[in-house]
């Protein structure tokens, strides 16, 4: 028997479930509330079920303890609250004793790099985060870090760029009005399908993988650039642009911070040693295939 452990089953994680769960005897995930638990239980992945478990990071509940006593595999994508891991603050001692455990990926984000102005950045840049949200979620890498090495166990950081994908992308937000074409002359992003993420998580797992792993396109690209193309294949006209210190004003500060940050982002060790080929290379091979599935739908 081999069980997956997903520690927030959110966006990634139910699509690498729906994609590769045939790799597991088992699936078990979390979620903040026993609401959002039962939702989800009641949810199929493709072919497979989730059995849900609630995990607010308060307290080891013995149904926590006992999933990490059959878990061959942990995937954690569950964010940083309050200044720490929620997983690991609650069950460092008990992931560090869990006997079946061969391999950990944690989901993180490109943003621990901070601000390169426009150049390119690697695996070996030294991060240097801008923000709280980046510092967090550096201090969360090196906690798992840590776990890693005190059980000799491979720990696979994905840096993940900009997500999109079904119900999630430039064309979504045209078709409902909501899409901002932002003008911040020099700006560039990278972005991924959440279908090549699933790809990346499941060869991060295949290979028992180690270390730090940015999970990008091929194409950083300006932020309008997508939402130009999605209104193209939409047959509509793009939304105008909007000068980056007016949209400033409206901005989140979540939204504030990914404009703080401005570089390229290299993928090469991601298809050199976890062996990913790009199913959608650039936004454009994405949104495309994103609205032929749309038109098919309807």
């Amino acid at each position: 028997m081999t069980t997956l452990l997903c520690f927030g089953l959110g966006y990634c994680a139910q699509y690498y479930v729906e994609e590769f769960g045939a790799r597991f005897d088992g699936i078990i995930g979390t979620a903040r509330t026993p609401e959002k638990a039962a939702t989800l239980a009641a949810r199929r992945y493709g072919e497979h079920v989730v059995e849900m478990l609630p995990f607010d990071g308060r307290a080891a509940a013995p149904a926590i303890v006992a999933a990490l006593q059959v878990a061959d595999a942990l995937l954690v994508s569950a964010p940083p609250a309050d200044g720490a891991d929620p997983v690991l603050a609650v069950l460092a001692d008990h992931i560090a004793h869990a006997p079946e455990l061969r391999s950990i990926v944690l989901l993180s984000t490109v943003g621990v790099y901070g601000d390169h102005c426009a150049a390119w950045v690697s695996e070996t840049t030294p991060p240097q985060p801008v923000n709280h949200r980046g510092r967090e979620r550096l201090a969360q890498e090196r906690a798992w870090e840590a776990v890693g090495a005190r059980r000799k166990l491979p720990v696979a950081i994905l840096r993940l760029a900009g997500i999109y994908g079904p119900g999630r992308s430039a064309l979504v937000n045209v078709e409902r009005g909501t899409a901002r074409r932002v003008d911040k002359p020099g700006q560039v992003f990278n972005r991924i399908h959440v279908s090549d993420i699933a790809q990346a998580i499941d060869a991060a797992i295949a290979r028992r993988a180690n270390g730090v792993f940015n999970i990008v396109d091929d194409e950083p690209s300006a932020p309008g650039d997508p939402i130009v193309f999605a209104a193209a294949l939409l047959n509509v006209a793009p939304p105008p642009e909007i000068p980056f210190a007016e949209a400033a004003k409206t901005m989140s500060p979540m939204a504030l911070s990914f404009y703080r940050d401005n570089k390229r982002v290299d993928n090469e060790r991601m298809k050199r040693e976890l062996g990913v080929t790009l199913r959608y290379p650039t936004y454009r091979e994405g949104l495309r295939a994103l609205h032929e599935e749309s038109r098919r739908d309807k």
